[in-house]
Protein backbone atom coordinates (compact mmCIF):
# COMPACT_ATOMS: atom_id res chain seq x y z
CA UNK A 1 0.00 0.00 0.00
CA UNK A 2 1.51 3.51 -0.85
CA UNK A 3 0.83 6.42 0.98
CA UNK A 4 0.71 9.98 0.71
CA UNK A 5 3.60 11.47 2.79
CA UNK A 6 1.18 12.82 5.10
CA UNK A 7 -0.38 10.06 5.40
CA UNK A 8 3.40 8.51 5.94
CA UNK A 9 3.40 11.01 8.69
CA UNK A 10 1.00 10.36 10.72
CA UNK A 11 1.81 6.47 10.96
CA UNK A 12 5.51 7.35 11.91
CA UNK A 13 4.47 10.00 14.48
CA UNK A 14 1.15 7.92 16.09
CA UNK A 15 3.77 4.61 16.55
CA UNK A 16 6.26 7.19 17.77
CA UNK A 17 3.76 8.41 20.37
CA UNK A 18 3.03 4.80 21.53
CA UNK A 19 6.65 4.05 21.67
CA UNK A 20 6.52 1.92 18.87
CA UNK A 21 9.06 3.51 15.95
CA UNK A 22 11.03 0.83 14.40
CA UNK A 23 14.69 1.69 14.40
CA UNK A 24 14.73 1.50 10.82
CA UNK A 25 12.00 3.07 7.62
CA UNK A 26 12.51 2.50 3.88
CA UNK A 27 11.00 5.80 2.13
CA UNK A 28 10.41 5.00 -1.52
CA UNK A 29 8.94 6.91 -4.42
CA UNK A 30 9.90 8.36 -7.55
CA UNK A 31 10.97 11.76 -7.91
CA UNK A 32 8.94 14.73 -6.41
CA UNK A 33 7.08 12.13 -4.53
CA UNK A 34 8.45 14.63 -1.18
CA UNK A 35 10.92 11.60 0.20
CA UNK A 36 13.54 14.49 1.78
CA UNK A 37 10.27 16.06 3.12
CA UNK A 38 8.84 13.47 4.80
CA UNK A 39 12.52 12.47 6.57
CA UNK A 40 13.02 15.82 7.59
CA UNK A 41 9.63 16.22 9.37
CA UNK A 42 10.26 13.15 11.41
CA UNK A 43 13.67 13.43 12.42
CA UNK A 44 11.99 17.27 13.73
CA UNK A 45 9.58 15.18 15.66
CA UNK A 46 12.44 13.04 16.74
CA UNK A 47 14.20 15.93 18.25
CA UNK A 48 11.00 17.68 19.94
CA UNK A 49 11.13 20.47 17.85
CA UNK A 50 7.04 19.31 15.76
CA UNK A 51 5.48 21.49 18.85
CA UNK A 52 6.56 24.53 20.56
CA UNK A 53 4.56 25.58 22.77
CA UNK A 54 0.38 26.59 22.42
CA UNK A 55 -1.47 29.48 21.63
CA UNK A 56 -3.93 31.44 22.63
CA UNK A 57 -6.22 29.01 21.90
CA UNK A 58 -4.14 25.97 23.58
CA UNK A 59 -3.81 24.85 20.34
CA UNK A 60 -0.21 23.39 19.99
CA UNK A 61 2.49 25.73 17.41
CA UNK A 62 4.19 23.52 14.89
CA UNK A 63 7.17 24.79 13.65
CA UNK A 64 7.87 23.76 9.85
CA UNK A 65 10.86 21.33 9.80
CA UNK A 66 14.37 22.58 8.56
CA UNK A 67 15.75 20.88 5.22
CA UNK A 68 17.77 17.39 6.24
CA UNK A 69 21.36 19.69 5.89
CA UNK A 70 20.38 22.06 8.22
CA UNK A 71 19.55 18.97 10.93
CA UNK A 72 22.56 17.72 10.61
CA UNK A 73 24.82 18.29 14.12
CA UNK A 74 25.99 15.55 16.54
CA UNK A 75 23.02 13.12 16.65
CA UNK A 76 21.19 13.83 12.97
CA UNK A 77 23.93 12.61 9.90
CA UNK A 78 22.36 12.64 6.61
CA UNK A 79 24.48 10.65 3.89
CA UNK A 80 24.19 10.86 0.35
CA UNK A 81 25.89 9.90 -2.89
CA UNK A 82 29.34 11.47 -4.03
CA UNK A 83 29.45 14.11 -6.48
CA UNK A 84 31.79 12.40 -8.78
CA UNK A 85 31.58 9.41 -8.35
CA UNK A 86 27.67 9.24 -7.43
CA UNK A 87 28.47 6.34 -5.04
CA UNK A 88 28.04 5.61 -0.80
CA UNK A 89 31.09 4.05 0.21
CA UNK A 90 31.55 1.56 2.71
CA UNK A 91 34.16 4.30 4.38
CA UNK A 92 30.69 6.76 4.95
CA UNK A 93 28.84 4.27 6.21
CA UNK A 94 31.73 3.01 8.57
CA UNK A 95 32.42 6.91 9.78
CA UNK A 96 28.30 6.97 10.05
CA UNK A 97 28.39 3.52 12.22
CA UNK A 98 31.31 4.93 14.30
CA UNK A 99 29.14 8.34 15.27
CA UNK A 100 26.32 6.54 15.99
CA UNK A 101 28.64 5.22 19.27
CA UNK A 102 29.23 8.34 20.44
CA UNK A 103 27.64 10.13 23.14
CA UNK A 104 24.71 12.52 22.88
CA UNK A 105 22.42 13.97 25.48
CA UNK A 106 20.71 11.70 27.84
CA UNK A 107 17.16 10.94 25.63
CA UNK A 108 18.44 12.47 22.39
CA UNK A 109 17.72 10.23 19.28
CA UNK A 110 20.50 9.39 17.34
CA UNK A 111 19.17 9.80 13.22
CA UNK A 112 21.05 8.78 10.45
CA UNK A 113 19.26 9.81 6.76
CA UNK A 114 20.68 8.03 3.68
CA UNK A 115 19.20 9.77 0.56
CA UNK A 116 19.14 7.67 -2.59
CA UNK A 117 20.70 4.69 -0.90
CA UNK A 118 20.51 2.34 -3.83
CA UNK A 119 23.67 4.17 -4.97
CA UNK A 120 25.50 2.17 -1.84
CA UNK A 121 27.53 0.02 -3.52
CA UNK A 122 27.89 -4.06 -2.12
CA UNK A 123 30.53 -3.20 0.55
CA UNK A 124 28.76 -0.25 1.52
CA UNK A 125 24.91 -2.07 1.64
CA UNK A 126 27.00 -5.09 3.48
CA UNK A 127 28.20 -3.30 6.19
CA UNK A 128 25.42 -0.88 6.78
CA UNK A 129 23.32 -4.63 7.18
CA UNK A 130 25.31 -4.66 10.56
CA UNK A 131 23.84 -1.34 11.63
CA UNK A 132 20.52 -2.58 10.88
CA UNK A 133 20.78 -5.92 12.56
CA UNK A 134 22.32 -4.23 15.98
CA UNK A 135 21.72 -0.31 15.97
CA UNK A 136 22.46 1.52 19.16
CA UNK A 137 19.48 2.44 21.31
CA UNK A 138 17.28 5.40 20.67
CA UNK A 139 18.51 4.89 16.87
CA UNK A 140 16.65 5.96 13.81
CA UNK A 141 17.65 4.37 10.65
CA UNK A 142 15.89 6.29 7.51
CA UNK A 143 16.44 4.95 3.95
CA UNK A 144 15.29 6.74 0.71
CA UNK A 145 15.28 5.65 -2.52
CA UNK A 146 13.38 5.89 -5.79
CA UNK A 147 14.27 2.55 -6.66
CA UNK A 148 14.45 -0.24 -3.54
CA UNK A 149 14.87 -2.87 -5.93
CA UNK A 150 18.10 -2.44 -6.07
CA UNK A 151 18.78 -3.20 -2.31
CA UNK A 152 19.63 -6.35 -0.70
CA UNK A 153 16.72 -8.46 -0.07
CA UNK A 154 18.45 -9.00 3.66
CA UNK A 155 18.20 -4.99 3.65
CA UNK A 156 14.71 -4.55 2.48
CA UNK A 157 13.36 -7.43 4.82
CA UNK A 158 14.65 -5.36 8.33
CA UNK A 159 13.24 -2.57 7.26
CA UNK A 160 9.88 -0.62 7.92
CA UNK A 161 8.74 0.28 4.25
CA UNK A 162 7.07 3.71 3.90
CA UNK A 163 6.47 3.71 0.10
CA UNK A 164 5.06 7.34 -1.36
CA UNK A 165 2.60 8.38 -4.28
CA UNK A 166 3.70 11.57 -5.22
CA UNK A 167 2.64 12.95 -7.79
CA UNK A 168 3.13 10.72 -11.03
CA UNK A 169 3.59 12.30 -14.61
CA UNK A 170 2.54 9.36 -15.92
CA UNK A 171 2.96 10.37 -19.79
CA UNK A 172 6.53 11.46 -19.07
CA UNK A 173 9.43 9.79 -20.77
CA UNK A 174 7.81 7.68 -23.02
CA UNK A 175 4.63 7.01 -20.95
CA UNK A 176 2.48 8.96 -23.41
CA UNK A 177 3.09 6.58 -26.12
CA UNK A 178 2.34 4.26 -24.56
CA UNK A 179 -1.22 5.40 -22.92
CA UNK A 180 -1.88 6.23 -26.52
CA UNK A 181 -1.31 3.02 -27.89
CA UNK A 182 -3.39 1.70 -25.08
CA UNK A 183 -6.39 4.19 -26.21
CA UNK A 184 -6.08 2.98 -29.67
CA UNK A 185 -6.22 -0.82 -28.71
CA UNK A 186 -9.64 -0.02 -26.23
CA UNK A 187 -11.34 1.83 -29.20
CA UNK A 188 -11.10 -0.85 -31.83
CA UNK A 189 -9.29 -4.03 -31.06
CA UNK A 190 -9.38 -4.47 -26.36
CA UNK A 191 -9.45 -7.92 -25.39
CA UNK A 192 -8.05 -9.33 -28.63
CA UNK A 193 -4.54 -10.94 -29.18
CA UNK A 194 -3.74 -8.21 -31.94
CA UNK A 195 -4.26 -5.70 -29.08
CA UNK A 196 -2.19 -7.39 -26.85
CA UNK A 197 0.56 -7.58 -28.95
CA UNK A 198 -0.10 -4.32 -30.15
CA UNK A 199 0.29 -2.96 -26.14
CA UNK A 200 3.25 -5.68 -25.48
CA UNK A 201 5.04 -3.68 -28.79
CA UNK A 202 4.93 -0.41 -27.63
CA UNK A 203 5.93 -1.16 -23.76
CA UNK A 204 9.01 -2.58 -25.57
CA UNK A 205 9.73 0.21 -27.84
CA UNK A 206 9.44 2.49 -24.68
CA UNK A 207 11.44 0.63 -22.48
CA UNK A 208 14.23 -0.11 -25.25
CA UNK A 209 14.52 3.54 -25.85
CA UNK A 210 14.84 4.48 -22.11
CA UNK A 211 17.50 1.81 -21.66
CA UNK A 212 19.50 3.16 -24.69
CA UNK A 213 19.02 6.61 -23.17
CA UNK A 214 20.42 5.30 -19.34
CA UNK A 215 23.18 3.44 -21.27
CA UNK A 216 24.53 6.34 -22.90
CA UNK A 217 24.24 8.56 -19.64
CA UNK A 218 26.28 5.97 -17.81
CA UNK A 219 28.78 5.55 -20.14
CA UNK A 220 29.65 9.08 -20.44
CA UNK A 221 30.21 9.49 -16.68
CA UNK A 222 32.46 6.32 -16.44
CA UNK A 223 34.53 7.74 -19.60
CA UNK A 224 34.70 11.06 -17.72
CA UNK A 225 36.02 8.77 -14.29
CA UNK A 226 38.55 7.40 -16.33
CA UNK A 227 39.90 10.76 -18.06
CA UNK A 228 39.88 12.12 -14.39
CA UNK A 229 41.24 9.27 -12.76
CA UNK A 230 43.44 7.24 -15.30
CA UNK A 231 46.58 9.02 -14.16
CA UNK A 232 45.87 8.76 -10.17
CA UNK A 233 44.50 5.23 -9.33
CA UNK A 234 45.01 1.88 -10.28
CA UNK A 235 43.00 -0.58 -13.20
CA UNK A 236 41.41 -2.50 -10.10
CA UNK A 237 39.78 0.57 -9.09
CA UNK A 238 38.51 1.80 -12.54
CA UNK A 239 37.38 -2.20 -13.14
CA UNK A 240 35.21 -1.38 -10.05
CA UNK A 241 33.95 1.52 -11.35
CA UNK A 242 33.22 -0.04 -14.98
CA UNK A 243 31.23 -3.24 -12.70
CA UNK A 244 29.63 -0.50 -10.55
CA UNK A 245 28.11 1.38 -13.79
CA UNK A 246 26.95 -1.44 -15.26
CA UNK A 247 25.06 -2.13 -12.08
CA UNK A 248 23.83 1.53 -11.89
CA UNK A 249 22.45 0.72 -15.70
CA UNK A 250 20.77 -2.22 -14.46
CA UNK A 251 19.02 -0.28 -11.31
CA UNK A 252 17.75 2.11 -13.83
CA UNK A 253 16.86 -0.17 -16.36
CA UNK A 254 14.70 -2.07 -13.59
CA UNK A 255 12.85 1.14 -12.42
CA UNK A 256 12.06 2.36 -15.71
CA UNK A 257 10.25 -1.12 -16.38
CA UNK A 258 8.62 -0.99 -13.28
CA UNK A 259 7.57 2.71 -14.15
CA UNK A 260 6.29 1.19 -17.18
CA UNK A 261 4.28 -1.13 -15.34
CA UNK A 262 2.89 1.90 -13.19
CA UNK A 263 1.42 3.64 -16.30
CA UNK A 264 -0.51 0.44 -17.39
CA UNK A 265 -1.92 -0.23 -14.00
CA UNK A 266 -2.32 3.65 -13.62
CA UNK A 267 -4.49 3.25 -16.88
CA UNK A 268 -6.46 -0.28 -15.86
CA UNK A 269 -7.26 1.94 -12.35
CA UNK A 270 -8.92 4.64 -14.17
CA UNK A 271 -10.90 1.81 -16.69
CA UNK A 272 -12.14 0.28 -13.47
CA UNK A 273 -13.45 3.45 -12.07
CA UNK A 274 -15.29 4.10 -15.34
CA UNK A 275 -17.03 0.86 -15.13
CA UNK A 276 -18.31 1.67 -11.50
CA UNK A 277 -19.03 5.28 -12.03
CA UNK A 278 -16.59 6.83 -10.68
CA UNK A 279 -14.30 9.83 -12.24
CA UNK A 280 -10.73 8.75 -13.86
CA UNK A 281 -8.16 10.48 -11.92
CA UNK A 282 -5.06 9.87 -14.30
CA UNK A 283 -6.82 9.47 -18.08
CA UNK A 284 -10.06 11.62 -18.60
CA UNK A 285 -10.05 10.11 -21.88
CA UNK A 286 -10.23 6.76 -20.69
CA UNK A 287 -13.81 7.43 -19.86
CA UNK A 288 -15.68 7.08 -23.58
CA UNK A 289 -13.36 4.84 -24.71
CA UNK A 290 -14.47 2.16 -21.72
CA UNK A 291 -18.25 3.57 -22.36
CA UNK A 292 -17.97 1.89 -26.01
CA UNK A 293 -16.65 -1.40 -25.07
CA UNK A 294 -18.54 -4.67 -24.91
CA UNK A 295 -20.64 -5.85 -22.29
CA UNK A 296 -18.59 -8.90 -21.83
CA UNK A 297 -15.67 -6.64 -20.40
CA UNK A 298 -17.27 -6.60 -16.91
CA UNK A 299 -15.44 -5.48 -13.72
CA UNK A 300 -14.58 -8.81 -13.06
CA UNK A 301 -12.53 -9.34 -16.31
CA UNK A 302 -10.29 -5.99 -15.94
CA UNK A 303 -9.91 -6.81 -12.22
CA UNK A 304 -8.32 -10.26 -13.92
CA UNK A 305 -6.48 -8.13 -15.91
CA UNK A 306 -4.90 -6.11 -13.60
CA UNK A 307 -4.23 -9.34 -11.89
CA UNK A 308 -2.54 -10.92 -14.58
CA UNK A 309 -0.48 -7.78 -14.94
CA UNK A 310 0.79 -7.84 -11.23
CA UNK A 311 1.85 -11.36 -11.77
CA UNK A 312 3.76 -10.47 -14.62
CA UNK A 313 5.34 -7.65 -13.00
CA UNK A 314 5.96 -10.78 -9.76
CA UNK A 315 7.77 -12.74 -12.66
CA UNK A 316 9.87 -10.38 -14.19
CA UNK A 317 11.73 -10.26 -10.76
CA UNK A 318 12.50 -13.99 -11.00
CA UNK A 319 14.92 -15.16 -13.01
CA UNK A 320 12.37 -16.06 -15.50
CA UNK A 321 13.18 -15.35 -19.63
CA UNK A 322 11.93 -11.85 -19.74
CA UNK A 323 11.07 -11.40 -23.28
CA UNK A 324 9.11 -14.62 -23.16
CA UNK A 325 7.47 -13.48 -19.86
CA UNK A 326 6.57 -10.21 -21.53
CA UNK A 327 4.69 -11.67 -24.67
CA UNK A 328 3.25 -14.43 -22.32
CA UNK A 329 2.05 -12.31 -19.58
CA UNK A 330 0.73 -9.28 -22.13
CA UNK A 331 -1.09 -11.57 -23.98
CA UNK A 332 -3.33 -12.59 -20.69
CA UNK A 333 -3.54 -9.40 -19.04
CA UNK A 334 -4.68 -7.83 -22.57
CA UNK A 335 -5.35 -10.52 -25.31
Amino acid sequence: MAFLSEQAYEHIARAFEHGRLAHALLISGQRGAGKEALAAKISWLLQGKMAQGTDLFGDPIISDPLPLEEQECDAVQVLRPEKKSRIIPVDSIREAENRLHMAVAQGQWKIVIIVDCDRMNPQAQNAFLKTLEEPPNNTVLMLLTAQPQTLLPTILSRCVQLPLMGNNDYRADGGDDLVLTMNRVAAASFGTPWGALTIKSAFSEVLDQRKKEIDQEEDQLYSAEKKHYAQTTDGVWLRERDEFHEAAKRAAYLGERSRLFDVMMAWMADALRCKTGTPCEDFPEVASLIANLPDSVTITSLLQRVEALEDLRSTLNTNASEQLAIECGFLKAFG
